[in-house]
């Protein structure tokens, strides 16, 4: 499984071309509108796909991941929902990666093996759970790769020289930096300090490096794709599909209107040969 993450961004370091890597919060605002835009994305230009596992106490997301999140769970999405979703998609579309993304509970409650074993029959790529310290990979990091499955650690403007080798060990598939200190969507990066720190990064890891948190337009992509290996972004989707709604509801112009904003960030994320980041 993890195989499709790896191929994907030597596809992209062959093509000098930075990867857009998309978050949308899975059943938001239900689970027909939310599997409609998992499967426009790869069309639209997404290169790897973050779906989001929702959760009643999601700590590191702010009020737009927030609100997609309570958006679902009134809707009824579950964990074995989204697993769904991403058997859905795999009977479409065995290329594009897909790596869930949310909080170490939802998992417990499964059951960590039944929900790897769950996971990959599905085509579940790999993991991001922001909650699970490498102080604590014996709970689902280490299953997790042993099921096959990357583990995507993130890294933070905070992460020091003496942290960073414990953040790096197990961690697979890439590395997710945080463009910001504070929770998804609440700031705009500084693309000269990200680019700083992906170099610092790149220097300590020969993983790739995704910017995220706090990227919300094609201006503020094209500046981090200039940096970095892929450029995620969660919240300005979700609220796409937010502004789509009636009363709640999704209308016609919700999976539209997301694709066309992934069109658009896709655009941004392509550079010049000239402007591949440097290891």
């Amino acid at each position: 499984m993890t195989a499709r993450i790896e191929r994907r961004f030597q596809e992209l370091a062959d093509e000098r071309r930075a990867a857009l890597v998309t978050y949308i919060m899975a059943g938001d605002p239900d689970t027909q509108t939310s599997t409609a835009i998992l499967t426009a994305l790869p069309a639209a230009g997404a290169d790897v796909i973050e779906l989001g596992m929702p959760f009643t106490d999601p700590m590191a997301d702010g009020p737009a991941v927030q609100a997609a999140g309570l958006r679902a769970l009134k809707g009824g999405q579950t964990l074995r929902a989204t697993l769904r979703m991403v058997e859905t998609f795999r009977a479409e579309n065995d290329d594009t990666p897909i790596v869930l993304m949310g909080y170490f509970n939802p998992i417990y409650v499964y059951g960590v093996e039944a929900f790897l074993r769950d996971a990959r029959s599905a085509g579940v790529d790999g993991l991001i759970v922001v909650d699970c310290p490498p102080e604590e990979d014996d709970e689902l990091c280490l299953p997790t790769l042993r099921a096959g499955l990357s583990f995507i650690r993130l890294a933070t403007p905070t992460t020091d020289e003496a942290r960073l080798p414990a953040v790096l060990s197990n961690t697979s598939g890439f590395l997710y930096y945080v463009s910001i200190a504070g929770i998804t969507g609440a700031a705009a990066p500084d693309p000269a300090q990200v680019a700083d720190a992906v170099r610092w990064l790149k220097r300590r890891t020969s993983l790739p490096v995704v910017v995220g948190f706090g990227v919300k337009d094609p201006a503020g992509a094209a500046a981090i794709a200039g940096s970095a290996d892929g450029v995620a972004v969660g919240s300005a989707l979700v609220e796409a599909v937010r502004h789509s709604l009636n009363e709640g509801v999704a209308s016609a112009s919700t999976v539209p209107a997301v694709a066309a904003l992934v069109q658009r960030l896709a655009k941004a994320c392509s550079r010049a040969p000239s402007e591949a980041p440097a290891s």
